[in-house]
């Protein structure tokens, strides 16, 4: 199952993002909202917006977004540090 949003085209002409990276702009824009309202996780935030953990981690710093580190960090990182 998938969620389609619909943007009224009044505001899709009013955004200031090219049309070439409209759509991954507006996921990583989501992804950060989510993340920061700690809505999603990070695994779940950097896959909504379609970036590996290094470049989500970038884009929260670039944001100034804090990372939370919970259960599921931790179990990424083990994994991780793991090998897996």
């Amino acid at each position: 199952m998938s969620l389609v949003l619909e943007i009224p085209d009044q505001i899709e002409q009013a955004l200031r993002i090219p049309d070439v990276n409209r759509k991954q702009h507006i996921l990583e824009s989501l992804a950060l909202a989510l993340y920061s309202r700690r809505i999603l996780g990070f695994g779940k935030a950097r896959e909504l917006a379609g970036l590996t953990k290094h470049e989500f981690a970038f884009l929260l710093g670039r944001h100034e977004i804090s990372r939370h580190y919970g259960e599921e960090e931790l179990e990424d990182d083990l994994d991780y540090a793991s090998g897996e």
